[in-house]
């Protein structure tokens, strides 16, 4: 397990930072949304406020989820393969379709940064 978490996935990013950065994300991310949950009730006095506001913090909460979404396709993809290929003896041998869905999901990820 420990070989799993310390393989280099792309750079200088091993499978236990990606971990690491899911874990952290959601973290952050959970402080983040209670603050401004915390802010954004102050200034709602009226239904219509209400009827604003609200949609503001869904429309976060969906980045957000998408966000860490993303982190995690990739890690599940990387497992798989990284699982497929233990017994073969040769680092990973990906698919092209893995391959094009790694980039991708890596393409995603990073445009919504």
């Amino acid at each position: 397990m420990s070989d799993f978490l310390e393989k280099e996935i792309f750079g200088k990013k091993k499978m236990a930072d990606l971990f690491e950065e899911i874990y952290d994300n959601s973290k952050k991310k959970s402080k983040q949304i209670s603050a401004l949950i915390t802010e954004l009730k102050i200034l709602i006095e009226s239904t219509q406020d209400a009827s604003i506001i609200v949609p503001l913090i869904v429309q976060y909460l969906d980045v957000s989820v998408k966000n860490d979404d993303h982190l995690i396709k990739i890690a599940a993809i990387l497992q798989r393969a990284m699982q497929k290929n233990e017994g073969s003896g040769s680092d990973f041998n990906l698919t092209e379709k893995e391959i094009a869905q790694i980039q991708a999901e890596i393409k995603g990820f990073e445009s919504k940064r």
